[in-house]
């Protein structure tokens, strides 16, 4: 865990230093910086990832590379869902919710035409990969 939290810390640091951007994986790919709680410890959390605009909202994915369980991040918006984001210079506070049935198949779907990974990461998995939407409050 110590190595991922050391590439996650190398991103966020990367993201700040360049106003959003980022390279090497994520190179030219939209990220954000979703600061959620921790839902059993209540403590801070910075997560990168990519994202899909839709209007005024972001869609986060949590896909976590195809792995059979969801992301920690996933799990901390379900039980603390009024969170903030960084997106380039910008703060914004959100409330999450996650988008179900024809609506999250028709993102998801998206983001993995996009990003053919996505694709890959559904073709791993048997579970549904859930799809959160980040509405600004």
């Amino acid at each position: 865990m110590s190595e991922f939290n050391d590439f996650n810390a190398a991103i966020v640091a990367e993201f700040r230093a360049n106003h959003g951007k980022v390279g090497g994986n994520f190179e030219g790919a939209p990220l954000l910086l979703l600061h959620s709680r921790g839902a059993r410890t209540g403590a801070e959390r910075v997560s990168p990832m990519m994202y899909l605009r839709d209007g005024d909202r972001y869609l986060v994915f949590a896909s976590k590379g195809g792995a059979p369980e969801n992301p920690a991040w996933y799990h901390n918006l379900v039980a603390h869902p009024d969170v903030e984001i960084e997106v380039g210079d910008d703060t914004i506070a959100v409330r999450a919710e996650e988008l179900k049935g024809a609506e999250r198949d028709e993102k998801y779907a998206k983001q993995a035409e996009l990003y053919p990974g996505f694709a890959e990461y559904e073709a791993k998995t048997t579970r549904v990969i859930p799809v959160v939407a980040l509405s600004a409050r």
